[in-house]
């Protein structure tokens, strides 16, 4: 199966998504700080902090969502509705931030996030519902009869 070794590549990518956003908003902390630049008066050290929280909080965020992708990895199974929603999230915000790059940073970061938002997508799919049944039988004790005449 396919499923195992994507679900740990995409772990993988999303450990360095994670360590790549905070490097980035640290010398984004950092210049604003040393250039004492302000926005509409806003405190300088005040931005600083914030964009040092948010790489912080965004870091955390891909780190927990390659650490859900590592466990499904590990133990193949489907991740559960917890861990699903948490990724399908992340799916989001790489599709958005995706359509946010074309413009402001160029195509090459836009191609990056989409091939991090199909592997999201394809481990996911990959692993499908969390129940052990293949999906076109039903469970035992419900009631299977043969299908109607059309």
């Amino acid at each position: 199966m396919v499923r195992r070794p994507v679900a740990f590549v995409t772990a993988l990518v999303l450990f360095a998504e994670a360590v790549g956003i905070v490097l980035i908003n640290g010398i984004l902390a950092t210049v604003v700080k040393n250039q004492d630049m302000s926005l509409a008066g806003m405190d300088p050290a005040v931005m600083a902090n914030g964009t040092w929280a948010m790489g912080g909080v965004f870091g955390l965020y891909l780190l927990l969502c390659g650490l859900l992708l590592l466990l499904a990895g590990i133990r193949d199974r489907a991740p559960g509705r917890f861990a699903r929603i948490v990724l399908i999230l992340c799916a989001v915000v790489h599709g958005v931030l995706g359509a946010l790059t074309v413009g402001l940073v160029g195509w090459t970061a836009f191609a990056i996030l989409m091939v991090v938002l199909g592997l999201i997508v394809l481990t996911l799919v990959a692993y499908g519902t969390r129940s052990d049944e293949p999906a076109g039988e039903p469970a035992a004790g419900a009631g299977a009869s043969a299908p109607a005449p059309v």
